[in-house]
């Protein structure tokens, strides 16, 4: 039986009675953990082999770990890692250095990730940031100009998908001008055409063989002056699928986030209306859980293609000495530092 179009997330540590019973009924195409549903190892990898059983035993597992502000696994019991700015500042000195960190950092994610049976990072970032802007971006962003940000985002797609984890590319077509944190309330961008597709739009454009990318809660007048690009046919069909070019499975970004307006259930319903692939529930909340499984049909035509084509494109991971990674990224990083 096909999976549900939505990703779900969950409460806490453990499953719950009615989390088991909700996953084994709505078969979500894939799950994602933040930091409420992380201890230790042993725990997140229990959590995420229970969480599979319910589903029927394969399913994507997604995290945001980017890095700096946005990692949700951290110490003691795994590594920090920096955020955005210092690959940026790296590249600013040498470009082969730069790119080179930026890889072997994802690379050693992938390493955190896999055993714990978490096969998805929402990463890399293609959003360029401009003065004024929200700093919801700031320091998680490669660079401010888009051949940068976009070099550096495919270095960090490369090394997630040595180590065998897929990478989601976001939040297309751009958050970086955004005046406002979609979490909290919806941003409105007053740019003319011309300058988005030679700035924010042209950094995905290099990155648009990506297999899943995740969209941006952001209104673009230009080319549509009241719904986000989540919930418009127009964005996505002009400017996501069209201008850019991008036809890998496209995620939203959390509908429950406070950019949208309505019920999960409305909400739910424009996205896939408007030609999202798969629809984000991230904050683990049951009842809303449901609304948005209640509106999720089940993957087919070209949903079906994408997400097969997506899960396809994971490699087995490459052998690496993982012990001397970490000191040849910490020497890399150390060169900014100094």
């Amino acid at each position: 039986m096909a999976p549900r179009a939505f990703i779900t997330g969950l409460a806490g540590l453990t499953l719950t009675a009615e989390e088991r019973a909700f996953l084994r009924e709505s078969r979500p195409w894939g799950l994602i953990l933040f930091k409420r549903n992380i201890q230790d190892r042993a725990q997140v990898a229990a959590l995420v082999a229970e969480a599979l059983h319910e589903v029927g035993g394969e399913a994507p597992v997604l995290v945001d770990q980017e890095g700096g502000r946005v990692q949700r696994l951290g110490p003691p019991h795994w590594p920090a890692y920096p955020s955005g700015r210092t690959y940026a500042d790296l590249y600013g000195r040498d470009p082969a250095l730069g790119l080179a960190a930026a890889r072997l950092g994802a690379r050693l994610i992938a390493s955190d990730l896999l055993p714990l049976g978490i096969n998805v990072d929402c990463m890399p970032l293609a959003d360029v940031p401009v003065s004024g802007a929200d700093r919801v971006i700031g320091d998680r962003a490669y660079g401010d100009t888009p051949a940068k940000v976009s070099a550096i985002a495919q270095a960090i797609a490369d090394g997630l998908a040595d180590g065998g984890v897929l990478p989601v590319l976001k939040h297309i077509p751009g958050h970086g001008r955004a005046t406002a944190d979609s979490h909290l309330k919806l941003p409105v961008v007053h740019a003319g055409r011309a300058t988005l597709e030679s700035n924010d739009f042209a950094a995905f454009r290099p990155l648009k063989k990506l297999p899943l990318g995740m969209s941006a809660h952001v209104v673009f007048t230009a080319f549509d002056p009241v719904l986000p690009a989540t919930t418009s046919p127009t964005m996505i069909r002009e400017v996501i699928r069209g201008f850019i070019g991008f036809d890998g499975l496209l995620m939203t970004d959390d509908v429950s986030m406070g950019a949208l307006s309505g019920t999960i259930a409305e909400r739910t319903r424009a996205a896939l209306a408007a030609g999202c692939d798969l629809v984000l529930h991230c904050n683990g909340k049951i009842d809303e859980m449901r609304q948005a499984a209640s509106e999720a049909p089940g993957l087919s035509g070209d949903a079906a293609r994408r997400s097969a084509a997506a899960l396809a494109a994971r490699k087995k991971p490459e052998a690496i000495d993982i012990e001397a990674a970490r000191r040849e990224f910490a020497a890399m990083i150390n060169q900014q530092i100094a």
